[in-house]
């Protein structure tokens, strides 16, 4: 069968798996998003990020609205076959829809959350 690989897929009770971006040129981690049987697919399929939306009950391809889409190098499945993770070139710079390279900016120093990332494009400018 052409998708039995995601059956191999550990999905929870949503039918969800969290799926973690990661930079190819910097390993950096830019996102934790989540996938359902249908983005995973069409993530691998067309070799661009699709992610499912908890909050708007749909399918997403990332991008398409701001138009930073995520090329997706490559695709691998970790150890308790719970967690994706997709290495990707970031399009435009951005991942995050607060407008920083990573959603990741913030870090915890001496009890309080410090943003250690600055935007790079105003979200209003992106999102209309």
């Amino acid at each position: 069968m052409a998708e039995d690989w995601l059956d191999e897929v550990k999905w929870d009770e949503n039918g969800l798996v969290p799926a973690i971006a990661q930079e190819t040129s910097t390993d950096k981690v830019l996102t934790l998003a989540w996938m359902n049987r249908e983005s995973l697919a069409k993530t691998a399929a067309t070799g661009e990020a699709h992610y499912w939306s908890r909050s708007r009950k749909r399918l997403w391809k990332k991008g398409e609205q701001s138009g930073n889409v995520q090329k997706v190098l490559e695709i691998r499945l970790d150890c308790d076959e719970d967690v994706v993770l997709i290495k990707v070139e970031q399009g435009g710079g951005i991942a995050c829809h607060t407008g920083r390279h990573s959603c990741f900016f913030q870090k915890l120093e001496n009890g309080r959350w410090v943003t250690v990332e600055q935007v790079i494009r105003d979200p209003k400018e992106i999102y209309r």
